[in-house]
């Protein structure tokens, strides 16, 4: 038996995987990627599932679970994730209000801020576009009640649970409270996104 809390079909060629917590997704995921089946085309991350789509007809539910089981075993012997570093400045024209909102100086909020490992939960809402976990619980402002209908490309964004870095620009309806230089998304680069579901990212103040 896997520990999948439940395993459905999602169209003819997919198969969506709830599991508890985003951890069982990124040692689901890389055991998968690891042990990786014939015709097995993606592995998608979110926050507490995981996709599976296969190139042709996806295998009964059955067929499915042993698969998850072996890849929970594989995935015992998988290696640390990436590590990366981003340097970022606390800039944001939403820093002081969501301070003030969190019961925080804005000193207060840049050092919990900092003071997290953060991971890649997945990947949504545009390419390149990274959820982050592992922040300070202390610091979980709303979404804003009206999005803007521009944020700039590397604006470091805060809401809910969710630390992110705008990969470009886009509308958004994040709490923007810093900036980072270094390029998160770029089409002409192999692979594109600089960040990848799994990875652990220390934010670093400039």
């Amino acid at each position: 038996m896997s520990n999948a809390r439940s395993i459905r079909r999602a169209g003819d060629r997919s198969v969506l995987i709830e599991l508890d917590g985003n951890e069982a997704v990124q040692r689901l995921a890389a055991g998968l990627e690891a042990s990786r089946s014939e015709g097995l085309e993606e592995i998608v991350p979110g926050h507490e599932t995981l996709l599976l789509v296969w190139s042709e007809a996806a295998p009964a539910v059955a067929e499915v679970e042993q698969l998850i089981s072996g890849a929970e075993r594989s995935a015992k012997a998988i290696a640390e994730p990436d590590r990366i570093a981003l340097t970022v400045r606390y800039d944001g024209p939403d820093l002081e209000p969501i301070a003030a909102f969190c019961g925080l100086s804005t000193e207060q909020l840049v050092a919990r801020h900092l003071a997290c490992d953060y991971r890649v939960g997945f990947i949504g809402f545009s390419p390149g576009f990274a959820y982050l976990l592992g922040g300070d619980p202390a610091l979980q402002p709303p979404r804003l009640a009206e999005p803007r209908t521009n944020v700039p490309a590397g604006a470091l964004a805060i809401a809910g649970p969710y630390t992110a870095i705008y990969p470009r620009s886009s509308p958004g309806g994040w709490n923007l409270i810093g900036s980072c230089d270094e390029p998160i998304f770029s089409a002409e680069k192999n692979p594109p996104a600089l960040l990848t579901a799994g990875t652990i990212v220390r934010l670093v103040a400039k």
